[in-house]
C-alpha cells in the first residue's frame, strides 16, 4: 500500500503562532492498494470548481475561502500525474460533505462513495436546519448520481456485522463495503449533522483524518490545547453542535496523549500539519519510505 498526502484546494492564507503563515489547505488521502485500486479519502475542490466556480461554488464560500483554483491541485489532475486514470478511483472515503471536501465527486463518476447516511441524508435533502447548509452543501457535486454507500453509526457493511465496534475507545463502522484495506469510518459529529473521522490502517500504525473535527494542530495539543482566533469563529459559525464538537476535540486529545505512538492524527485544513506528513508518501509492511 502507497498514500499519498495531497492537497487538493489552496485556500486563503493563515497564520501560525511564531507568525509565519501558509495558505490553508484540502488535504486529502490517494491510497494505492493491493486488491481495492486507487482510494481518495476527501476530495478536495474538483476541475468544475476551477473551471466555473460561479456555477458549483457558493459566494459566500468563495468570499471566505478566497481558493486558488488551481487545475494541478485537483485530485483528478494528480490521480493523473501518478500515470493513473480517473476510473481507477474505484472507492472515495468522506468525512463529510461540506463543499470543499466533495467538489471532486464529479471527476470520479464510477467510484462508490462512502459516507454516513446522516450526513448524506442531510446534504441531498437541500437546505436543512442549519443556515450554514445552503452554503456548504452543493448539489452540483452529487447531480451525477455518484454510487452511494452509506452506513449508520456503528454498524458494519456485511450482514451480521457488529454494531459499536471499537477503534481504540471511539465507536467505528468497519468493514466499509466492497473494500479489502484497512480503512474506518469514526463517527465524530459537531460540525456537520453526519461527520465522521477515516482511520487508515498503514503498516504498523494508524492514519486518522479527522477532516473538520477541529481545524488548528494546537487545539489537540494534550498538554496546552489552545485555539485559533481565526479557526476558532470559523468553526462556530459552521458548528451544528457545540457541545459535541468540543467533547470530540478532548477525546482526540486523549487519543494522542494515550495512543499518539500508535496513531497519527491531523485534520483537513491545517497546511503544517499536511508538510509534516506528506513527506511520507509510501507504507511498507515494514515501514514508511520518505520522499
Amino acid at each position: 500500500m502507497r498514500i499519498h498526502h495531497i492537497n487538493c484546494g489552496s485556500m486563503r492564507s493563515i497564520e501560525d503562532e511564531d507568525g509565519s503563515s501558509l495558505p490553508a489547505v484540502c488535504h486529502c488521502l490517494l491510497i494505492e492498494t493491493d486488491r481495492d485500486g486507487l482510494v481518495l479519502v476527501d476530495t478536495g475542490l474538483g476541475t468544475a470548481d476551477v473551471a466555473d466556480p460561479e456555477r458549483t461554488l457558493s459566494p459566500e464560500f468563495i468570499g471566505r475561502a478566497q481558493p486558488v483554483l488551481d487545475l494541478e491541485e485537483t485530485a483528478l489532475h494528480q490521480v493523473k500525474a501518478l500515470g493513473y486514470d480517473a476510473a481507477d478511483v474505484r472507492h472515495i472515503v468522506l468525512t463529510h460533505l461540506d463543499i470543499d471536501h466533495s467538489g471532486g465527486l464529479p471527476d470520479f463518476p464510477d467510484a462508490r462513495v462512502h459516507v454516513l447516511d446522516t450526513e448524506q441524508r442531510t446534504a441531498l435533502a437541500g437546505t436543512g436546519s442549519h443556515p450554514e447548509d445552503r452554503i456548504r452543501y452543493r448539489p452540483a457535486h452529487w447531480a451525477h448520481q455518484p454510487l452511494w454507500q452509506t452506513y449508520a453509526p456503528g454498524v458494519g457493511a456485511g450482514a451480521g456485522a457488529p454494531a459499536g465496534e471499537s477503534w481504540f475507545g471511539f465507536d467505528a463502522v468497519r468493514p466499509l463495503a466492497g473494500l479489502d484495506a484497512e480503512i474506518a469510518l469514526i463517527p465524530l459529529g459537531g460540525h456537520t449533522a453526519g461527520h465522521s473521522a477515516v482511520a487508515v490502517r498503514a503498516a504498523d500504525r494508524w492514519l486518522l483524518h479527522c477532516g473538520d473535527a477541529y481545524y488548528f494542530h494546537t487545539e489537540i495539543d494534550p498538554d496546552r490545547p489552545r485555539g485559533h482566533p481565526g479557526m476558532d469563529i470559523l468553526q462556530q459559525i459552521t458548528e451544528v453542535d457545540r457541545p459535541l464538537r468540543m467533547a470530540n476535540h478532548a477525546r482526540l486529545r486523549e487519543l494522542v496523549r494515550l495512543h499518539g505512538d500508535e496513531v497519527s492524527v491531523f485534520a483537513a485544513h491545517d497546511p503544517w500539519e499536511l508538510d509534516r506528513y506528506r513527506t511520507t508518501i509510501s507504507y511498507s509492511k515494514n515501514a514508511p519510505t520518505r520522499s
